[in-house]
């Protein structure tokens, strides 16, 4: 029998010539899910034998995540910004910059009773975080996405942490009704001409929450006129966009009769976040 160390070092061997960023990293989640533990528990079980019932699921996920499947697929969750949420292929799995864009919108200078608008909001992390977080000041939630597969899984991770949201499916803002004092997008923006270039795991997202057009930027385009239509007087737009996106995302908020436009790097100092204010 293979003991827990020899699992994990011989694991990690395999995914790292499989080229899996994070190999060791990697194994060691599949192991403590396989075993039901955490990954520091790992570490006081390396003389454990393994039995033949545990081994044989993890090569399956071995195999999987060798061919360039998602460790948050395999695990079926992911954490985002401390809480831990459902995640498979329905919808595009969150990023980190994302909860660097939640942060700085805890930051905005908000009144009582917030009504929340997120647009695109696949596995709805970004709706539902700001809601947790919001509180009490919370007065409601709406989450539209174009997928009804996307959604489900949305209003699943909403009942996951007791959080009463509505779900629209919409194309952007299309069906949406009244105005909000926060709306929220982080939409497609990758160019169509970037498919090729890449990673195994990104492809595995639904290309209707990658791309957006030849520049990335149809999306968008559509959008910020549609969302200063529902956005309450001092309401704020808040938004994830593609690096090389800002200054055009700038003047489209410009012209879209946005006012207090900034533009925010990111923690790797790109150019990533958009807010804006209506007057």
């Amino acid at each position: 029998m293979k003991t827990v160390l020899e699992c994990l070092e011989r694991g990690s061997s395999y995914l790292q010539e499989k080229g899996v960023e994070g190999a060791r990293r990697n194994m060691e989640w599949l192991l403590a899910q396989q075993l039901a533990c955490s990954r520091i528990e790992l570490y006081a079980s390396f003389d454990r034998p393994m039995t033949e019932q545990e081994l044989a699921p993890l090569r399956t996920l071995l195999k999987r995540r060798g061919q360039g499947e998602p460790l948050q697929h395999l695990l079926g969750t992911v954490e985002f910004a401390g809480r831990e949420f459902q995640c498979d292929n329905r919808a595009l799995i969150p990023r980190p910059e994302t909860e660097e864009m939640v942060e700085s919108t805890l930051k905005l200078e908000m009144g009582d009773q917030i009504q929340v608008l997120d647009v695109g909001t696949g596995s709805g992390v970004i709706g539902i975080t700001i809601g947790l977080s919001l509180g009490e000041r919370c007065a409601g939630i709406v989450l539209t996405d174009i997928s009804r597969e996307a959604l489900t899984l949305a209003q699943e991770n909403a009942d996951r942490h007791a959080l009463a949201v509505t779900c629209l499916e919409a194309d952007l803002c299309e069906g949406v009704m009244g105005t909000y004092n926060l709306i929220l997008a982080n939409l497609p923006y990758i160019p169509i001409g970037e498919k090729e270039s890449l990673s195994r795991e990104v492809a595995h997202d639904p290309e209707t929450a990658l791309f957006a057009g030849p520049e990335g930027l149809d999306l968008l385009r559509r959008f910020l006129p549609a969302a200063r239509s529902h956005l309450a007087s001092g309401g704020w737009l808040a938004l994830e966009i593609g690096a090389n996106q800002g200054a055009e995302v700038v003047k489209l908020a410009q012209s879209s009769g946005l006012n207090s436009i900034r533009l925010d790097q990111d923690l790797s100092g790109k150019p990533r976040f958009v807010f804006a204010q209506a007057p």
